[in-house]
């Protein structure tokens, strides 16, 4: 190891050391009971609840992910998908945020979204908290192997260690971290890792600007790219068993540019309506101490992760003007933010930019352990299992699951050419659909039944898995994410289903319009 790389690992090391202080800090608090483990008591500032819920959401994928799109085909793909999730975002909490702080607390007081959808519905029979535990186990273990994925290239990419082993070695230390800290180390944490994100991206921004020789070079470059820099239309590369061939001089061959259509960018965009579905983001909304201070919150995270996306999108036009044959798959080119960081700062410096993605990285994966942990624990061993459980034999039942969660999760990231982009995109589109189309109703259609809940959530979540392995294959205007036609037939089936069904009691009726008045 060089003295670059190890001026690298000291600021690294420095920053995980810090982290693991928040967990040791928090402790105490968070082993007290259960709900300070799992919500932290509703404690959260608009400050902390704002940067924790755009941090934990965005992974590395905001570091690798996106840059990486941007990289190997243009423009069009990985800004529309940013346009629909800052949209997302601020419509969230436009319209979410304030209505489930309040309704969750009036419905049992309710710590996770399970409880809540149950709750809502005044269930006897735990239906709706166990098919929605489910899906958060399945679709929180495909999350967190992709944040191990992550961990793995990184390291690999700085150190030339082996990814499986620094993969298993970065997820032990999240698993570690998510034990000891619980929801308000977790949070707190996140508040933290999304400044370093932020500026991480702003700062290898500027500099990529600059040492492409300003925003002029950068468009004239691109633009050479047939539909590279295109809202419209999509860059081609030339690629023989999944590698971009070269042409004789060593420039990177791309064929004519694709088209983009409209249908794609109706697609692209529903990336946004994730957004109503995600636990991560949703419980941060239940977790924030007063409803009254959501508005700040808002405009806290629409900014953060407006400034963040587009940063993101732009650094990856940047890196293939820079370094236009250094990757040459599509794996690879999520690579592109490490390269740009190594190359153009100093090492101490590259490294506390580095771990602005091992911060993006850790915001996320204690997150969807925490979730997870908390999907079985409460909502299926104490909601369902054993009604009279200890608050010390549900801390315990949580930690196996995080466990348990975290080796399923490294085992499929035992893949080294596994493209993080398209792994996030299959859970995202799994929760938006599961939950995203229920939330909406739950919060604001009074006639929504307890069958509609439960027809919502099958069918949108079914229908993720049958758009992608047999639908999306066809091709054509098939070929569409599987959010958005997950998301309208589960919005289907729950207004079919409940205007086919009985109407809901007059508790459950009286306690939605007490919901509504408080959030007025």
């Amino acid at each position: 190891m060089n003295t670059d790389s190890i001026q690298i690992l000291i600021a690294m090391i420095l920053y995980i050391v810090a982290i693991l202080g928040i967990g040791v800090y928090f402790l105490k608090i968070a082993n007290e009971n259960s709900d300070n483990y799992f919500i932290g008591g509703r404690s959260l500032g608009p400050w902390v609840a704002a940067m924790s819920a755009e941090a934990s959401d965005m992974s590395g994928w905001l570091l690798m992910g996106l840059p990486g799109v941007a990289y190997w085909c243009g423009l069009s793909d990985a800004f529309w998908t940013a346009l629909g999730l800052a949209l997302g975002t601020y419509l969230n909490w436009l319209i979410v945020a304030k209505r489930l702080r309040n309704y969750s607390s009036i419905a049992g007081d309710a710590i996770t979204i399970p409880e809540y959808f149950s709750n809502r519905f005044k269930e006897n029979k735990k239906v709706i908290m166990l098919i929605a535990s489910l899906f958060i186990l399945v679709f929180f273990t495909v999350y967190a192997a992709s944040c191990f994925v992550t961990v793995g290239k990184l390291f690999n990419a700085l150190f030339g260690v082996q990814y499986q082993v620094v993969m298993i070695a970065g997820a032990c230390f999240v698993i570690l971290y998510t034990l000891l800290g619980g929801f308000l180390a977790e949070s707190v944490s996140d508040f933290l890792q999304g400044i370093i994100m932020i500026i991480a991206l702003t700062l290898v921004l500027f500099l990529g600007v600059s040492a492409a020789g300003g925003v002029g070079a950068v468009v004239d470059n691109v633009q050479n790219i047939p539909g590279f820099f295109s809202f419209f239309g999509i860059a081609n590369p030339t690629v023989v068993d999944g590698v971009q061939q070269l042409n004789a001089s060593g420039a990177p061959l791309f064929g004519e540019a694709l088209p983009y259509t409209f249908l794609t960018i109706i697609s692209t965009m529903s990336w946004g309506l994730g957004y109503f579905g995600v636990p991560q983001v949703l419980l941060r909304f239940i977790a924030i101490r007063d409803a009254a201070e959501i508005p700040k919150a808002r405009r806290i995270a629409t900014t953060w992760c407006v400034i963040s996306l587009f940063s993101a999108v732009i650094i990856g036009l940047i890196g293939r003007v820079l370094f236009p044959a250094e990757l040459l798959t599509p794996s690879g080119a999520e690579s592109i933010f490490i390269v740009m960081s190594t190359n153009l700062l100093p090492p101490l410096l590259a490294g506390f930019v580095m771990a602005g993605i091992l911060a993006a990285t850790m915001s996320s994966s204690d997150s969807y352990l925490l979730i997870a942990a908390s999907a079985f624990s409460k909502n299926i061993y104490e909601g369902i299992l054993k009604k009279d459980a200890t608050d010390k034999e549900i801390m315990r039942v949580s930690h196996i699951t995080l466990i348990g969660v975290s080796i399923i999760g490294i085992i499929l990231a035992l893949d080294e050419t596994s493209v993080i982009f398209s792994i996030v995109s299959f859970a995202w589109a799994g929760f938006g659909a599961t939950f995203g189309p229920l939330m909406l109703f739950s919060l604001f259609w009074k006639r929504t039944t307890r069958e509609g809940a439960i027809a919502g959530m099958i069918s949108g979540g079914a229908m993720v898995f049958i758009w992608r392995l047999l639908i999306k294959p066809l091709g054509g205007v098939f070929g569409i994410y599987e959010l958005l036609p997950a998301f309208l037939v589960s919005c289907a089936f729950i207004i079919v289903v409940s205007l086919m069904t009985k109407e809901p009691s007059l508790e459950i009726q009286d306690e939605f319009e007490r919901a509504k008045s408080a959030s007025i």
